[in-house]
């Protein structure tokens, strides 16, 4: 069949699921397309480039942080040249990319000059840092959390409620698909494709190594971001669980799943490992006759 017919199919698809889908299904949906959206970014950094990152909760981490600390702190603790920023979640989505650009560049100055199994134990290191930081802040809440964000207003359309924020995520992650097909399939991408045959024989073919894969890290890290961004005001709620090594290894899992090389696997990945984990949480109990056990646990 032909691809544009297949993204017709999933578009109407998507189009319709929110008139259609209990709101149970719809959260999974909007979890499957945040997910997703960290998930493309491996893809290219991993699946393309060649590297693997354990670190990318860290970077969907600082996306949430920044808009939950800009949107519920008080005057006093902004700073006057930040105070600008706090008015809409949308400014704050240009303070929490622009802090992630930062910091992207200075880690990926860092730790891309790295080969072999120094590569992913360097992006754990930075991982770890960045999660322990998120709970030991205090104006960020430490690992209680930060609460009362927000809901995002587009147009004046209040998106309050998982089926109405569905479709701002699917949106933005389907232009993030789009983009990052576009990119692989430019001159900057076939150079960005030679890096997984080897630094040596890129370099070869004049190849500027380094720059090509701080391009993909950093691409990588902004999606991540973004998808922080959406996650903070879709749950207008913030802790660290969501941002440490386990759920880092959880979003490469899921493109390993998908096929580590493909754009729409990203999507196949983090959909398959979504429902698959949310089915064993509801099976296994009453498969393994836990089910009595776990109502104990809950009711202390």
């Amino acid at each position: 069949m032909n691809p544009r017919y297949l993204i017709a199919a999933l578009v109407l698809a998507l189009g319709v699921a929110p008139l259609l889908l209990p709101p149970f299904y719809i959260t999974l949906l909007n979890y499957i397309g945040l997910y997703t959206l960290v998930v493309l970014g491996l893809v290219l950094l991993t699946g393309v480039g060649g590297m693997t990152s354990f670190g990318q909760a860290a970077f969907v981490g600082l996306g949430a942080y920044s808009t939950a600390w800009l949107t519920t702190a008080s005057p006093e603790q902004i700073p006057a040249w930040l105070a600008w920023a706090s008015a809409s979640p949308w400014l704050t989505l240009l303070v929490g990319v622009a802090l992630t650009l930062v910091v992207a560049v200075i880690l990926g100055g860092l730790t891309l000059r790295l080969s072999g199994h120094y590569l992913p134990l360097g992006t754990i290191a930075w991982g770890l840092s960045l999660y322990y930081l998120f709970g030991t802040v205090e104006s960020l809440g430490g690992h209680t959390g930060v609460s009362g964000l927000p809901s995002i207003s587009l147009f004046g359309w209040l998106l309050d409620r998982g089926e109405k924020i569905f479709y701002l995520i699917w949106v933005v992650l389907l232009a993030a698909m789009l983009l990052t097909q576009n990119l692989l399939n430019s001159r900057e991408g076939r150079a960005i494709r030679a890096l997984k045959g080897g630094q040596v024989m890129a370099e070869s073919m004049g190849v500027n190594t380094f720059r090509a894969k701080m391009i993909i890290f950093v691409i990588s890290a902004l999606f991540a971001a973004v998808s922080g961004w959406l996650y903070a005001h879709t749950q207008r709620f913030v802790n660290p669980t969501p941002f440490g090594l386990n759920m880092g290894i959880d979003y490469l899992f899921m493109a390993l799943i998908g096929g580590v090389g493909s754009v729409w696997g990203a999507l196949l990945g983090t959909g398959i490992l979504t429902l698959l984990k949310q089915w064993l949480q509801d099976w296994l109990p009453m498969l393994l006759g836990l089910a009595t056990g776990a109502r104990r646990v809950r009711g202390v």
